[in-house]
């Protein structure tokens, strides 16, 4: 069976693969001579990279794409290296995995749920792929957290934002390296009382799925603890994409603050219309009017054009931080791409070194080997810091930025700035905290 490659992608391959079933967990040791889920058995090894190509988030999903075949180059000995160069490890040595060379194949999770597990379980069961990683919904990255569960192949998620991902829904065979949305509130609500005061009516409109549930619950408890008022929280469809009848409640709310829970095309329309009814340039209660998005991305801003200036939310990265693994990831990713990498590209890109890494530390391919060598690892270099996976809950500690609007842009792509890099303790937060309640890490699943 021919395997996608650099110069072919995004095509899922037909055929079978011989113990790609699910099995029954057991756990891993280094003696064990067990067979697991798609054992590399030639000179490569294959990845699946499953990310929105289609729908309202398919814009940070074409940015993961890019940002994961630059992994993959890298990982091959092929271009400058990148964040390899960087990193505090020093396992990955440009020679592929394990000295296999890597080659991947793409699904389009569309950013449903079902589209996205349908996906990996192709990549799974067709294509061989030993990882997935990727998506851009906490929605899809649940159900593809949960299938890899069953398949026995470990999932290094990608955009995925909800408390639920490491929290009441955290799987053995998962692992995040993106922020959540405790973290958000944590490091948005001192920056926004500091700014807007501490006397606000907050009026919330919420995405109307994990993400958006977790992330309004998030924000609203850190803000109401700094003396903020939740007035209202509006659920609104995934699928929505004019918001003109969920702002005009706003104004006859008494709030002056419209926190706005949604995110890529989402925001950029529902912030636009918001922007079109005026809100900013209201005074209420004697305030001028404030829009804050908890959740912030480079592309959503470039989107959204000057309707973002001036307004504040939170960043996972972004490629204006100083640090060396910083700079060595723009450049990498500026000089194939032409632009700098999105949050959601460096995310998926460090979770591809991560997973090779682990790899090569482990000895093995072995999912549970994996999961093993990724537990309580600490490490450096990938941009953020000094970066613990907590072994509790597979969820990564490290700083978080606070971000707002330019108000003088230079070019598309000088849209926000950095306003607070978030020390890692002020988000930071017990694996049993109420938030994050419910579920069990279970054992990891090797497969067949």
């Amino acid at each position: 069976m021919t395997k996608s490659n650099l110069t072919r992608r995004g095509v899922l391959k037909s055929g079978a693969v011989a113990g790609a079933g699910v099995a029954l967990p057991t756990i891993f040791t280094a003696s064990s001579a067990a067979a697991y889920t798609n054992e590399p058995t030639g000179g490569s090894v294959t990845l699946g990279f499953n990310v929105p190509q289609t729908g309202p988030y398919a814009e940070e999903g074409l940015d993961e794409l890019r940002a994961q075949e630059l992994a993959v180059e890298h990982l091959n000995g092929m271009g400058d290296g990148g964040m390899m160069n960087t990193f505090s490890s020093k396992a990955l040595k440009g020679n592929g995995i394990l000295g296999k060379k890597v080659e991947f194949v793409t699904g389009d999770t569309q950013t449903k749920s079902d589209a996205a597990r349908a996906s990996a379980k192709s990549m799974i069961e067709k294509d061989g792929a030993v990882m997935i990683n990727g998506g851009s919904s906490s929605g899809v990255a649940i159900a593809v957290q949960g299938l890899c569960q069953e398949a026995g192949v470990i999932f290094m998620a990608g955009l995925t934002h909800s408390n639920d991902t490491t929290g009441k829904d955290k799987k053995a065979n998962g692992f995040r390296h993106f922020f959540n949305g405790y973290m958000s509130g944590a490091a948005l609500a001192p920056v926004l009382a500091n700014e807007y005061g501490k006397d606000r009516r907050a009026y919330h409109l919420t995405a109307d799925y994990t993400w958006g549930w977790t992330q309004q619950e998030s924000i609203a408890a850190a803000t109401e603890a700094m003396g903020w008022e939740t007035v209202n929280n509006v659920l609104t469809p995934l699928a929505a994409t004019d918001f003109s009848s969920y702002i005009t409640p706003v104004l006859n709310s008494g709030a002056d603050v419209l926190v706005l829970n949604h995110y890529g095309g989402n925001m950029v329309n529902s912030l636009t219309n918001a922007i079109q009814f005026g809100l900013r340039d209201k005074m209420v209660n004697g305030k001028q009017f404030e829009i804050v998005v908890p959740l912030y991305s480079e592309l959503m801003a470039a989107g959204a054009g000057e309707n973002v200036q001036g307004v504040i939310g939170s960043m996972n990265w972004n490629w204006q931080l100083p640090d060396e693994g910083t700079k060595a990831f723009v450049k990498s990713f500026g000089e194939k791409f032409g632009r700098p990498p999105s949050g959601s590209a460096h995310t998926c890109y460090v979770q591809t070194l991560l997973y090779a890494d682990a790899c090569e530390r482990a000895g093995t391919f072995n999912p549970c080997g994996v999961a093993e060598a990724l537990e309580g690892f600490e490490f450096d270099g990938l941009g953020n810091g000094p970066t613990l996976y907590r072994a509790e809950d597979h969820q990564c500690f490290k700083d978080v930025l606070v971000m707002k609007g330019k108000e003088n842009p230079t070019n598309q792509y000088d849209t926000l700035e950095i306003v607070e890099v978030t020390p890692r303790a002020q988000v930071e937060y017990a694996p049993d905290h109420p938030m994050f309640a419910g579920g069990d890490l279970g054992q990891c699943n090797p497969g067949a």
